[in-house]
C-alpha cells in the first residue's frame, strides 16, 4: 500500500486521538469512584440491615413490657378486690383468712412481676438507645453513598466530555485519510491496540521496542510514500525523519 507521507503522519494524530480515548475507556473500566460507590452501597445495606435487626429487638421488648404491664394490673386488680372483700366484713373468718392467703401471694407475684419489669424496661431503654445509634449510622451511610455517587457521576461526566470531544476530532481525521488506509489501521489497531507508532531511531513508537538492523534498513531503504510495518507489532511504523 502506499500513501503520501504527510497522510501517514496524520495516522500519528489519529493514533493520538486513539490512544487518549482508549485511556478514557480503561478508565472508565477501572474507575476507583466506581468501587467506592459499591463500597458504600455494601455499607448501606449492613446499616439497614442492623435497623431492621435493632428495630425487631426493640420492638419484641415492647411487646413483652405491655405483657408486663397487662399482668401487673391483672394482679393489683385482683388485690384491690381482695382488700374490698376484708374491709367491708362481708366474708367469715375462713373466707378472710383465705383472702389473706391469696393476698400474700399476689404481693409476692406482683413484686417478681415488677422486678422482671424494671429489668425489661432498662433493656428497653438500652434498646432504643440502639435503634437511634443504627438508625443515625443508616444515614451516615445514605449521605456517604449519595457522595461518593456525585463524585463518580462527576468523574463520569468528565471522562464522557474528553470521549465527546476526541470523537469529533477522530470523526473529522478519518475523513481527511484515504478510506483503505484508515481501514489497514482499525484492522491493525483491533488486534494490538496501537495501529501506527513513529520510528524514532531504531525504535517502533507503536511497541516501543528496537528493531534489528535489517528490519531497519528495509524501512529506511522504502519509498516515501510506502507504508511500512513493524515486524514485532504489525503497526504502520511513520517515518518522520527523526
Amino acid at each position: 500500500m502506499k500513501a503520501d507521507p504527510a497522510v501517514q503522519r496524520r495516522l500519528l494524530d489519529l493514533a493520538a486521538v486513539d490512544g487518549e480515548l482508549a485511556r478514557a475507556e480503561h478508565r472508565r473500566r477501572t474507575l476507583p469512584e466506581q468501587a467506592a460507590v459499591e463500597e458504600a452501597e455494601r455499607a448501606l445495606r449492613a446499616a439497614a440491615d442492623a435497623v431492621v435487626v435493632a428495630q425487631t429487638a426493640l420492638s419484641d421488648l415492647d411487646r413483652d413490657v405491655a405483657k408486663l404491664d397487662r399482668e401487673v394490673e391483672q394482679v393489683r386488680t385482683r388485690e384491690t378486690r381482695d382488700r374490698q372483700l376484708l374491709d367491708n366484713g362481708s366474708v367469715s373468718a375462713k373466707q378472710a383468712t383465705d383472702l389473706q392467703h391469696e393476698l400474700d401471694s399476689l404481693e409476692r407475684r406482683r413484686a417478681v412481676l415488677e422486678e422482671e419489669q424494671l429489668e425489661v424496661m432498662e433493656r428497653q431503654e438500652a434498646a432504643g438507645i440502639d435503634l437511634r445509634h443504627e438508625t443515625d449510622a443508616h444515614a451516615a451511610a445514605q449521605t456517604a453513598l449519595e457522595d461518593a455517587v456525585e463524585r463518580r457521576d462527576g468523574t463520569l461526566g468528565d471522562i464522557g466530555t474528553t470521549e465527546a470531544r476526541r470523537g469529533e476530532e477522530r470523526t473529522a481525521l478519518v475523513a481527511e485519510l484515504p478510506a483503505d488506509l484508515v481501514a489497514l489501521y482499525d484492522k491493525i489497531r483491533a488486534k494490538s491496540g496501537v495501529g501506527a507508532g513513529e520510528l524514532v531511531g531504531n525504535r517502533c513508537g507503536a511497541c516501543r521496542l528496537e528493531m534489528d538492523r535489517s528490519e531497519l534498513r528495509d524501512i529506511q531503504g522504502a519509498a516515501p510514500d510506502d507504508v511500512v510495518r513493524c515486524e514485532n507489532c504489525g503497526a504502520i511504523v511513520v517515518r518522520t525523519g527523526k
